[in-house]
Order: structure tokens, then C-alpha cells, then sequence
């Protein structure tokens, strides 16, 4: 478990939140599989709320403001200078989509597009620093960056964040693994930044990975709950991993640890 209460390392996936079609669906889907308290509401807000577990902040969900407004989970990567790091993205072939703005006294965010195609927010922290939980089941345990433009996203996020990078491709994919702060993308990586595979149609977009106990008994769920699988469990080097969306179509990932999956392997054998 990774537990925190300060802002974290710029450049790290700090913060991720839902719009919801539904607000109500999603608070009972998203109660239901991870077991979070919601808490929030407030109409100066726009009625977002936040999820717990074990008390820390896990991540958001709040109902779409408009009907253009697209069902999505987005990742925030922490930033020191919101309005500096907007003027950096638009001068390394990004797009600053929503400009920097206060949320009250809890932060200032903007939201971008990278060369690839994917949206994601900038977060500087105020009195709201980010997850205050990771790595636990029901929070955030991995994020990645996806596109059709691999070599392009990555010199993006280099120019941009500063991130080091490790090679992790093989036969058939292209991916990379990134650290943050001058740390290994070796022995300490944040997230990973990957190409598509050709003839998969599937949009640019940063995935979230929440851990789980078990990824196929989760998966399971995710159906009971009203949502959908996108790609059924698999094992990687990493853990058994499933690709889900929630009744509303916010795609989203499930991972199990090799760890825990050895662990629920020992206890039913």
C-alpha cells in the first residue's frame, strides 16, 4: 500500500475522475465493485464527488455538465505551474483544451490533448493533493498512455514532464515504461506510454488500472453491476490484468498483482 498526504512528484499521475451520464448508476457501480465511500456532492462543485478508501482519497465522479461532454475517465499528472506547464504542451504539439483555472482553494487544473489524441488534466495541488491512497485494492495501481503515434507521445511527455523512460517493446508491441523527478523507469516506473497494435481501432487514451484481489471474480462483477467487459482476463508478467467499461461506457482496467494472485491461488488450493 502506498498512502500519502502531500502533493506528489511533478509529472506523476496524481488524480483520475469519471463524468457520469448517470450520476446515480455510476455512484452504485463504483460503490458496489471497489467498495468506496462517496463523498461531496456540493452544486458549487457541480455535484463531484470524492471516493474514499480506508479513509484517503481514491479518486472522482461527477455528472456530465453538458451532453457533448464525453463518458470518460481522465488521468491528472501533478504539476508545480498549471499556466507554465499549459504553455509548455501547446509549444510541444499539444493542446490545451480547457485553460488553467482555480477549483477553489483545493487546486488549480487544466485539461489537454496529447499529439496522439488522448485527453488528460494537469492538477497543481492546493488544499487536494491527490490519491491519498495507491496501489491497495480499490485505488489506482498503474496508468498508461495509448495511441497510434508512440514516438511521438513519447518525445511529447520527455519535452514536457521531463520523463526518463525504459524500452519495454516486443514482438508486436511498442511500449515504455516512464519515472518521474531524475528516479529509474527501470526499478521505479509511474506508468508505461504504448502504441495500439495495428488494426486496433480502439481511441488514444490514458487507461487507469485499479487493483483488485482477484481480476476474474472483479470482472465478474463488473457484469453483475451493469457494466461490460472489453477484454476478458489475461496473464502478464505483471498480473492478471481485464480491460472493463462501467454502465455508462467509462473504459477503465482491473490488475491483480502476481503477488495477490499467487496469494489466491495458495488460499483455494
Amino acid at each position: 500500500m502506498v498512502t500519502r498526504n502531500t502533493p506528489w512528484p511533478a509529472g506523476t499521475p496524481c488524480w483520475v475522475d469519471v463524468t457520469a451520464a448517470d450520476i446515480g448508476a455510476a455512484r452504485l457501480f463504483y460503490e458496489g465493485l471497489f467498495g468506496w465511500q462517496l463523498e461531496g456532492g456540493a452544486a458549487e462543485f457541480g455535484g463531484y464527488l470524492t471516493a474514499t478508501k480506508e479513509g484517503r482519497s481514491a479518486a472522482g465522479l461527477y455528472p456530465k455538465m453538458a451532453e457533448e461532454q464525453p463518458v470518460a475517465w481522465v488521468t491528472y499528472l501533478a504539476v508545480e505551474d498549471a499556466d507554465a506547464m499549459a504553455a509548455a504542451i501547446s509549444e510541444h504539439g499539444g493542446q490545451v483544451i480547457s485553460p488553467p483555472m482555480d477549483v477553489g482553494d483545493m487546486g488549480r487544473m487544466a485539461v489537454a490533448v496529447d499529439p496522439g489524441g488522448a485527453v488528460f488534466g494537469l492538477w497543481q495541488a492546493g488544499s487536494h493533493t491527490g490519491f491519498g491512497i495507491a496501489n491497495e485494492p480499490g485505488s489506482l495501481i498503474w496508468e498508461e498512455n495509448m495511441s497510434h503515434s508512440w514516438e511521438a507521445n513519447k518525445q511529447f511527455y520527455v519535452d514536457v514532464f521531463g520523463y526518463g523512460l525504459a524500452d519495454m517493446s516486443g514482438d508486436g508491441f511498442k511500449y515504455a515504461a516512464f519515472a518521474v523527478g531524475g528516479g529509474s523507469a527501470e526499478t521505479a516506473p509511474v506508468g508505461g506510454i504504448g502504441q495500439i497494435a495495428e488494426g486496433d481501432d480502439s481511441p488514444p487514451a490514458w487507461l487507469n488500472y485499479f487493483a483488485v484481489d482477484n481480476t476474474d471474480e472483479s470482472t465478474d462483477e463488473v457484469v453483475k453491476l451493469g457494466g461490460n467487459v472489453v477484454r476478458p482476463p489475461l496473464d502478464t508478467p505483471y498480473g492478471r490484468m481485464a480491460v472493463v467499461s462501467d454502465p455508462g461506457g467509462a473504459v477503465f482496467a482491473l490488475m491483480a498483482t502476481a503477488a495477490a494472485d499467487e496469494a489466491a491461488e495458495t488460499a483455494s488450493s
